[in-house]
């Protein structure tokens, strides 16, 4: 026999309801009946990332994966880390001091 539900709190924000919900007093089958829940599917999300085509001369793409070979690591994702290592430090710079020094 299964017992009744317990009614879900109304929270003021999403920090109160994160800590209800984390604490080990609260379990969620104390106010979900889990046994009817679905498998929820989002079809329209996109990824987070975008693909390109990038074109550089092989020498320079040898040299990136040799390079990548010696840390262990596949060479998209240095290349990826350089490139947001580099757009870091881009915005860390102010756009009025790059203007300024060309």
């Amino acid at each position: 026999m299964n017992k009744p539900l317990k009614p879900i709190p109304k929270f003021a924000n999403e920090a109160e309801e994160r800590a209800f919900w984390e604490s080990p007093k609260n379990d969620s089958t104390e106010y979900v009946d889990w046994s009817k829940a679905k498998l929820a599917t989002f079809p329209k999300l996109r990824p987070s990332t975008e693909t390109i085509s990038l074109r550089m001369p092989e020498d320079v793409l040898n040299t990136i994966r040799n390079h990548a070979r010696r840390l262990d690591v596949p060479y998209q994702s240095l290349i990826k880390l350089w490139c947001a290592e580099k757009a870091q430090d881009l915005a860390k710079s102010s756009p009025t001091s790059s203007r300024a020094s060309k």
